[in-house]
């Protein structure tokens, strides 16, 4: 069974477990949950880490310099065994380390650490990727959090996202879970959506970019998750059509094009880290209300 560990600060308590370093739960000090909770009637998932690549490939295959890989949607780390490398009262950092498992299906040496922590009203999750391979080593990291719609003590209001910047953002679908090239209207109006279910009986809506590096998911005249994003520059929003959870997914690369390039280095928003540096990648969000 995967270890689980405990994190708190004056307002919150999360936990996270070692299988895929992902949060299992969020709450308010007052008992009040605030992450999706898992139930496997709608998706089992709660908050993935997304590794080495964002979405689907290409036939499920990468390729790396023109040798092909089998790699399934939204990568490996999620539903692999991670290592506990620290931990305190409000902080714990778990790590994944590249494997004689993980070169067959992505050749390249790595060490990805992910730091949750908690203070005040306040969660910050932190993805670091080394690159301990001897060439330049293309890869994808996204956030994959679930949280409750309706948001609790926003029953039967309206939920709502906007942008701190005010845009309007392009938005792009998928097709059999790759993202097509069309640019569609933005649902967006000076940066505010009114989220309605039907909105996602075509999949995830996604906004490559321009919806900038923050937000807030609301209940109008009721509780609020305000998220700011650090080296993410693409949104996603998806929920299971009537499931009771919103998805807010932060991301630094998306699934393959289309009709595109199974190249890892050609997918869309690949981040093409040197040999022996490091990348960081944090979104956080506090919780009011």
């Amino acid at each position: 069974m995967p270890d689980i560990v405990r994190i708190t600060s004056d307002e919150l308590v999360a936990e996270i477990s070692s299988l895929g370093s992902e949060m299992q739960s969020l709450q308010t000090t007052d008992g009040r949950d605030w992450l999706w909770n898992g139930d496997a009637a709608f998706w089992t998932g709660r908050s993935p880490i997304l590794f080495p690549i964002v979405g689907k490939a290409l036939g499920n295959h990468i390729a790396v310099d023109g040798l092909s890989y089998e790699m399934g949607q939204h990568g490996f780390a999620r539903r692999a065994e991670w290592v506990l490398a620290d931990a305190s009262t409000s902080t714990c950092r778990f790590e994944l380390e590249s494997s004689q498992d993980t070169l067959k299906t992505y050749p390249f040496a790595f060490l990805l650490s992910l730091t949750h922590s908690l203070e005040g009203h306040g969660l910050t999750v932190t993805a670091e990727v080394e690159n301990r391979d001897s060439r330049p080593m293309p890869f994808g990291l996204g956030y994959h959090p679930a949280f409750l719609w309706p948001l609790p003590g926003g029953e039967g209001k309206p939920h709502t996202i906007t942008l701190d910047n005010g845009a309007e953002p392009l938005l792009t679908r998928l097709e059999d879970g790759l993202v097509t090239r069309d640019k569609l209207p933005s649902p967006f109006s000076r940066g505010h959506l009114t989220l309605s279910h039907n909105l996602f009986e075509a999949d995830a809506m996604i906004f490559a970019e321009g919806a900038g590096k923050g937000l807030t998911y609301a209940a109008e005249g009721g509780p609020s998750l305000k998220f700011a994003f650090d080296n993410l520059p693409n949104l996603a929003l998806w929920q299971k059509v009537g499931a009771p959870f919103l998805c807010v997914e932060p991301w630094h690369g998306t699934a393959a094009e289309a009709g595109g390039s199974a190249e890892m280095a050609n997918r869309p928003y690949t981040t093409i880290l040197p040999p022996g540096e490091k990348a960081r990648f944090a979104f956080s969000v506090s919780v009011t209300g």
